[in-house]
């Protein structure tokens, strides 16, 4: 068999072998170049797809080599002792990115072959009480059926099947999946101590590998290559003929796991396991030039501050006066690296001589944090580094690319980024508007009419004036299209990331009010598609379902008077399925029954949304289902444009979940109501917070305030972080610190 390389030194007492402990503990073997198949310790080889789950480790590119089990299409179990460079001075792994590249091969018991699939290793979650790691994958594993975990520990003279790519008996680095078969001796708290048979005996490279009770379907996952004496491995001491080894109990970790994977992603720019933000300023001054605007950052336990503005190398351009970089924000891995990239919008940016062109960076996230590794990929209309529609295009005055951004990853794991650019002229019709889609080699742009995008692109529309997607489905708004004569009435286009013959984004409907779908009628200024925010939805029988929350902020609503109130505003919730049937499944406003607040005028309830699902991996409920809709216009008793949020669940009526937010509330966002402080014109959801951003006051430069959800839905009321300038090591320089957070 094989797992990983010998090591003089015993490991730390915790790691250390029962009855008198290993002479060796196995550390990652070296990568050479692959020698000739030949018989192994173990045995034959392992037959062609069997043992499936088996992983191959590549770490540090040739560095060090283990084995691995996969157990959730995007999770491996394997040994911590894999990630550190000295086993026996400890097993202490940190929560992130691994700190050497590691590539996963799984499902190709034949290295020869090119089955089975590859991926990059992004996350390590270590346990503290065994050598074992969770290790995240990159994209999910689609072709391997992940092995179960045993709900039961191994007992003593029970058989377990071991496998690895680790050596065998005469080859260093081998080219299959070597298995053997082992007998259990005993089982400790959380180890279990086993001896090959017939020669069988865990070698350098095998750490990490699978020790399974069972086989085919039935297989469980019992434990995983730990330590080994490693009689008879190639490169061992002849005189070391003991197949004794000590592997890492996981029969009672299937709970761990689970709750693992099922963890929504955080903000990691630095890969160190501990959620960062990005507050923009798009205002703010840079080097005597105005609204030339920043980001900073604050990397999460205390590792610092940055600030980002076009005058440093880790960012395209130069700083001028109005380019407003900063005024949207995404983040995605998108190079696959394990790191969180922060994209940033400057639609404000002059190309040339045309002045609002913009253009969009994706700055790469590193060990070191944002742009300390390679810098950032730079994106404009006909940028050298595009590629597809991205290149043939020409920025001109007042595109506004960037102006509107969303990414993430498709369901089979793809990371993807949505541009948008309100302002693009297309065939002589000013500010139609065209959205930029980036998926992989994919560069396509979408707009009003090109394949089966429904709707005509006429001047004014606005079309990609906001945009959200998650891993289903893309939501594009544009605002200002005009339905029949109701002049800026507004539209949402809802499209699935599968490529069509045209090779964009599959369109699967527009949808404006008074269409069928959504009730009420379409009039003039109602802006629906103002905001947009998408979301998973999970079924008992559907993972592909989405919900999109479409705010239509200048709707005039009646008031419980029976009296129009201009731009009251309301929001709707739209249910796009896996077959593509749009359904309209709320319409949320104030005056609704049993919600709270009146509709005014000048509300502009819905101005921004934002929709979260906390569980993605769990059917979804009315508990995770979380929306939080702006209301910046609202006077809160005489202080007019004090501004508000409201949170509902996006499942149920309105009524039974609705919570206000208010400075000086008991959702604890700090201060009191001023005038035309516009809470609410700023706000993001987190799978487990709510940012309100302030840019408007009363703090001097702005600030950003993260609530728990407890806090957001009514629930207990937990400590709330404030990020202003002149705190949290952050400079007492800005504008509207706060604008956008990600």
């Amino acid at each position: 068999m094989h797992t990983i390389s010998p090591s003089p030194r015993p490991r730390p007492s915790r790691a250390r072998l029962r009855a008198g402990a290993l002479a060796v503990a196995l550390v990652a073997a070296p990568l050479t170049a692959l020698a000739v198949p030949a018989a192994a310790v173990t045995g034959s080889a392992a037959t062609t797809g069997s043992l499936a789950y088996t992983a191959r480790l590549d770490i540090g590119d040739g560095t060090r080599a283990c084995s691995g089990a996969l157990v959730d299409p995007e999770w491996l179990l394997t040994a911590a002792s894999c990630f550190v460079d000295d086993p026996a001075a400890g097993l202490d792994v940190t929560e992130g990115a691994p700190p050497l590249a590691t590539t996963a091969t799984i499902g190709r018991t034949d290295l020869t072959t090119s089955t089975g699939e590859v991926r990059t290793v992004t996350k390590l979650v270590p346990r503290t009480d065994r050598d074992l790691v969770l290790a995240k994958l990159s994209r999910p594993v689609t072709s391997v059926t992940p092995v179960a975990l045993s709900s039961t520990a191994a007992t003593a003279g029970e058989s377990l099947t071991v496998a690895g790519y680790g050596r065998t008996t005469d080859e260093w680095s081998p080219l299959t999946l070597h298995t053997g078969t082992f007998t259990v001796d005993s089982t400790a708290t959380t180890t279990t101590s086993v001896t090959g048979q017939d020669g069988a005996a865990v070698c350098a490279g095998d750490t990490g590998g699978p020790e399974v009770r069972g086989s085919g379907t039935s297989a469980a996952l019992v434990a995983i290559s730990s330590q080994s004496w490693q009689g008879g491995c190639f490169g061992q001491v002849s005189t070391e003929t003991r197949t004794g080894a000590v592997s890492t109990r996981v029969d009672d970790l299937a709970s761990w796991v689970t709750d693992t994977a099922a963890k929504t992603d955080i903000t990691d720019f630095n890969g160190d396991g501990v959620e960062d933000i990005a507050v923009s300023d798009p205002e703010a001054t840079v080097n005597s030039k105005a609204k030339a605007g920043v980001v900073r950052v604050v990397y999460g336990g205390g590792a610092g501050v940055l600030e980002l503005n076009q005058d440093l190398d880790e960012v395209a351009g130069g700083t001028e006066a109005g380019d407003q970089f900063g005024t949207a924000l995404a983040t995605v891995d998108y190079n696959e690296d394990g790191y969180t990239d922060l994209v940033v919008g400057t639609p404000n940016e002059a190309i040339g001589t045309d002045t609002a062109a913009g253009f969009v960076d994706v700055i790469y996230g590193s060990a070191d944090g944002l742009g300390q590794g390679t810098h950032y990929l730079h994106l404009e209309e006909g940028g050298a580094s595009t590629t597809g529609s991205l290149l043939v295009s020409s920025p001109e005055a007042g595109d506004e690319f960037g102006a509107a951004l969303a990414a993430g990853t498709t369901a089979a794991g793809e990371p993807y980024i949505v541009i948008g650019t309100p302002g693009e002229g297309l065939d002589g019709e000013a500010e139609a508007g065209e959205v930029f889609y980036l998926r992989g080699s994919t560069s396509t742009a979408i707009y009003q009419g090109k394949s089966t995008v429904s709707g005509t692109a006429e001047a004014g529309d606005h079309f990609g004036a906001s945009v959200a997607a998650d891993k289903n489905h893309i939501a594009i708004g544009d605002p200002g299209e005009a339905i029949g004569t109701a002049a800026d009435s507004g539209g949402v286009q809802i499209l699935s990331h599968t490529l069509n013959a045209d090779g964009i984004p599959t369109p699967i409907a527009g949808v404006a009010q008074s269409d069928g779908i959504v009730s009420g009628a379409a009039e003039a200024g109602d802006e629906f598609g103002a905001s947009l925010s998408v979301t998973d939805y999970r079924t008992s029988s559907s993972t592909s379902d989405s919900l999109i929350a479409v705010g239509s902020p200048g709707e005039d609503l009646d008031n419980e008077s029976g009296v129009s109130q201009a731009d009251g505003g309301r929001v709707v919730i739209l249910r796009v399925t896996a077959a593509g049937a749009v359904s309209y499944t709320e319409d949320i406003h104030q005056d609704d029954t049993d919600v709270q607040g009146a509709i005014e005028a000048g509300d502009r309830f819905g101005a921004q949304v934002t929709a979260v699902n906390t569980a993605p991996r769990a059917v979804s409920s009315a508990a995770t289902m979380h929306l939080a809709v702006g209301i910046p216009g609202e006077a809160i008793g005489t202080v007019a444009g004090a501004g508000a949020v409201q949170t509902f669940s996006l499942l149920g009526e309105p009524g039974d979940s609705d919570f206000w937010i208010q400075a000086g509330n008991a959702s604890g966002l700090p201060g009191t109501p001023g005038t035309d402080q516009q809470v609410g014109a700023s706000i993001h959801a987190t799978g487990t917070s709510l940012y309100i951003g302030m840019p408007y006051g009363p703090s001097t430069y702005g600030a950003l305030h993260v609530l728990p959800w407890s806090n957001a839905t009514g629930g207990t009321v937990a400590t709330v972080t404030t990020y202003a300038p002149g705190s949290n090591g952050l400079p007492a320089t800005g504008v509207r610190f706060g604008y956008a957070a990600r």
